[in-house]
């Protein structure tokens, strides 16, 4: 099986301590930190989210890649000069939002900074949203929680057709883009993480199992590595 990549997502964290708990998740042994964003349409509960300050304020207190997840319905050329300037290494934005032209000149704003691209499909987005950009990005990733498998406290479960969308997007990628990283986000924990390690992604982003674990970060990315080589077995 491929090894699996882990991205310590920061949505569900104290930003108080924000470079204290990147670094920690950096020492634990994650291999991106993976900053997410929101503008007021996309993710109503965390609005205003993120943005360039965040990845400024990480930046010296981490050598991994930082990677901007952007929830948002636009993002003009400001935007990715801002977040490569203070750092990042690629831009995230969602599929549904970004077809047509919009997505070309994104394409060419992170080429011309050196930054990658990734399309997110969202939740119950189609995988045929991506059919004819997949051969240009750097990243599919795929949002898998389900709306009706959460505790209310940020625990998430994912949805149904997840295994097989995870299935078909890598069908879709070493057909037309080996290079393409496949990515799963939303629901994962280490008690459930299993089937989704089975369908072989490249990357697993993690964020209350990172930064809600009692042990502190570190222990939480070493939980996540440790539960992702036990599926693997």
């Amino acid at each position: 099986m491929r090894e699996i990549k882990i991205a310590a997502g920061l949505a569900h964290i104290d930003y108080g301590h924000l470079a204290d708990i990147v670094s920690e998740a950096t020492a634990g042994g994650a291999d991106y930190i993976h900053s997410d964003a929101a503008d007021m349409h996309d993710l109503k509960n965390m609005q205003l989210m993120g943005g360039h300050q965040v990845v400024a304020g990480i930046r010296p207190h981490t050598d991994l890649p930082i990677e901007v997840h952007f929830y948002t319905r636009e993002c003009d050329r400001i935007f990715v000069e801002n977040i490569a300037a203070a750092g990042a290494q690629m831009l995230i934005v969602p599929a549904e939002h970004f077809i047509g032209a919009p997505l070309a000149y994104l394409i060419n704003y992170c080429r011309e900074l050196d930054m990658k691209l990734g399309l997110t499909i969202g939740c119950y987005t189609p995988l045929s949203f991506v059919e004819e950009a997949i051969y240009d990005i750097d990243r599919l990733q795929l949002v898998i929680h389900g709306v009706d498998e959460t505790d209310g406290k940020d625990n998430w479960g994912w949805r149904r057709s997840s295994l097989d969308l995870i299935k078909r997007s890598r069908d879709l990628i070493e057909a037309k883009n080996p290079r393409c990283e496949l990515a799963v986000d939303g629901g994962l924990r280490v008690d459930n993480l299993a089937p989704v390690v089975q369908a072989e992604p490249d990357v697993m982003i993690f964020s209350s199992a990172i930064f809600k674990d009692p042990e502190g970060p570190a222990q939480g990315v070493r939980h996540c590595r440790a539960a992702i080589e036990a599926a693997r077995l």
